[in-house]
């Protein structure tokens, strides 16, 4: 079934000052068959501030018909100042132990887990890898059930802070001024061991918003302590390049719904709930492109450029799943 929505916190075990009644939740891409498939997590990027309509829908949509039963997950956010610290951690946390739970429900594999997370989303994605014993749950039925991914897309992920304590996804996480062990705790590379999960890491070479460095720490860390991984680095490109085909580059397959967070604490916002004025919530409507379309990204020349640079970067996704066919049944 798609298009199923889920909300994986009850209302007594869900708190967040920006919440304003929006529940973290998944939607399913779930296949009629009764065939046993690999589940597939999707994690979209946006800095910790929103989450992407660009890296939910369109990428479910090709792993759905790549074979998967694909999971999109709408984590909790921060726009404006409220610090996440381990908000977003618990929510993938308990996604993957919703999914691994219903799995014969789902007509899942609970040994083929796989999360595949994109900028922001990839940090997400790389902190469970390395952090899932750390992550206790909650409701005793969900804790009894392991959160480790059994592998993991990570799409030009957020990694270090080491010469980046200015990113704007360690200040949605942690705040301004970041206490020193918790961004330590979420520079990942240094939490890399044996037990992480297997990788697949790409990026682009020239990505400006999240320098290539990040995928390369990553890498090298795996490597060290014996993590199988593979690493693409494409030689041109731009950041959030999500699944790097035409209905991306067309803005094509964006089901907003990776956004209700930000929709309720606009309606918050406009209602007098916070200490905003009202003409805010306006304006964060109109920034994400809710209330109204957005206007182009690119020139029509970046855009054609852009064209000619999917016959390159375009090859990830296929490339990504032949690579866990393999991985997955060899760590079975």
């Amino acid at each position: 079934m798609i298009g199923q929505r889920v909300e994986i916190w009850k209302k007594e075990e869900y708190s967040y000052a920006d919440a304003y009644d929006f529940i973290p939740l998944v939607v399913s891409y779930i296949h009629e068959d009764k065939k046993i498939r690999p589940a597939m997590l999707v994690v979209p990027g946006g800095a910790y501030r929103y989450a992407s309509p660009s890296e939910g829908d369109v990428v479910a949509r090709w792993f759905y018909k790549a074979g998967y039963n694909v999971f999109v997950l709408a984590y909790t956010v921060n726009y404006l100042e409220e610090p996440l610290d381990r908000l977003p951690l618990n929510d993938i946390s308990r996604a993957v132990r919703i999914i691994r739970k219903h799995a014969e429900a789902c007509r899942i594999d609970p040994n083929k887990i796989v999360v595949c997370g994109f900028s922001a989303g990839g940090h997400l994605c790389a902190s469970l890898c390395v952090h899932y014993k750390d992550v206790k749950d909650c409701r005793t039925e969900y804790d009894e059930v392991s959160n480790r991914p059994d592998a993991a897309i990570l799409a030009y992920p957020v990694i270090t802070s080491k010469g980046y304590t200015d990113s704007e996804s360690f200040r949605a996480l942690l705040g301004e001024e970041p206490d020193e062990e918790e961004l330590r705790y979420m520079t990942l590379e240094d939490y890399v061991t044996e037990d992480t999960p297997p990788c697949f890491i790409w990026q682009t070479a020239p990505d400006a918003t999240v320098p290539v460095e990040h995928s390369y720490f990553f890498a090298e860390a795996c490597r060290k302590v014996g993590v199988r991984y593979a690493h693409h680095v494409f030689s041109d490109g731009v950041h959030g390049m999500s699944i790097a085909n035409e209905d991306w580059l067309e803005g094509k397959n964006r089901d907003p719904y990776t956004l209700e967070q930000l929709v309720k604490l606009a309606a918050a916002i406009k209602e007098g709930k916070t200490k905003y004025p009202a003409e805010k919530g306006e304006e964060i409507l109109e920034e994400r492109g809710i209330s109204k379309p957005k206007s182009e990204k690119w020139t029509p020349e970046v855009k054609e450029h852009l064209r000619r640079v999917l016959d390159e970067v375009g090859m990830w996704p296929e490339m990504g799943v032949r690579w866990l066919d393999r991985i997955l049944e060899e760590e079975k």
